[in-house]
C-alpha cells in the first residue's frame, strides 16, 4: 500500500491486488494527503473546497465520486435506484487530481466552463472542467455561489465513448469566460 503514495502522474496506483479494506485504506491515504489536509488546494487562485451537504462539508461523498461510478438500476416495481460503485478506472486515477489543479500537467489541457442542466437541482448550474486531451481524463468543478471559491465534484477517465461525446458537446457550448 505505500508505494501508491510514491506514484506520480502519469503512472497508475496499483490496486487491484489489494482486498477490498486495503485499496480503500490505500486510495483514502492519497485522498487525505492530497485533498483533505492539502491547505494549498486551489485552481486559478481560487480555493477548492468539498460539497457541502445539508450545510456541512462532506468529504466522503468526494471520495466516493472520485473512486466511484453512478449505476442505475430499475427495481422490480419500475423504481429507478441509483448506487455508487468501484470504477477501477478512476481510482486508478485518484492521484492526478492535485498535479491538474496545481496546474503542474504538460499534456494538452483545456479548461473551460459551461452551462448546463442539472437534473437533481432541477436547474441549470455552471461547471468547469479541466480536461487532459492527452490522456482523455476530465476533473469537474463547481463555482461556488459567491465566485470566490470552487467546489470539487469528480474527476474520472474519459475511457467510454458517452463521456467523451458528452465533453465535445459541453466544450462546444463552453463560456467565453473560466468561472
Amino acid at each position: 500500500m505505500p508505494h501508491n503514495q510514491l506514484k506520480k502522474y502519469p503512472e497508475l496506483l496499483e490496486i487491484l491486488h489489494l482486498s477490498e479494506h486495503s485499496r480503500n485504506t490505500s486510495l483514502r491515504r492519497i485522498f487525505d494527503r492530497d485533498i483533505t489536509f492539502n491547505e494549498n488546494f486551489k485552481f486559478l487562485k481560487k480555493q477548492i473546497r468539498p460539497v457541502k451537504k445539508d450545510g456541512e462539508a462532506n468529504l466522503a461523498t468526494v471520495f466516493n465520486h472520485l473512486t466511484k461510478k453512478e449505476i442505475i438500476e430499475v427495481d422490480d416495481e419500475g423504481n429507478k435506484i441509483r448506487r455508487r460503485v468501484f470504477e477501477s478506472y478512476r481510482a486508478h486515477r485518484l492521484h492526478w487530481v492535485k498535479p491538474h489543479i496545481a496546474e503542474e500537467i504538460n499534456d494538452d489541457i483545456v479548461v473551460f466552463s459551461a452551462e448546463e442542466r442539472d437534473q437533481r437541482k432541477r436547474k441549470n448550474v455552471y461547471r468547469t472542467y479541466i480536461h487532459n486531451r492527452t490522456e482523455k481524463y476530465v476533473i469537474i468543478l463547481e463555482p461556488q455561489n459567491s465566485g470566490m471559491d470552487y467546489y470539487l465534484l469528480t474527476a474520472y477517465h474519459l475511457n467510454e465513448k458517452k463521456g467523451r461525446e458528452q465533453i465535445r458537446k459541453k466544450w462546444k457550448k463552453r463560456l467565453n469566460d473560466i468561472l
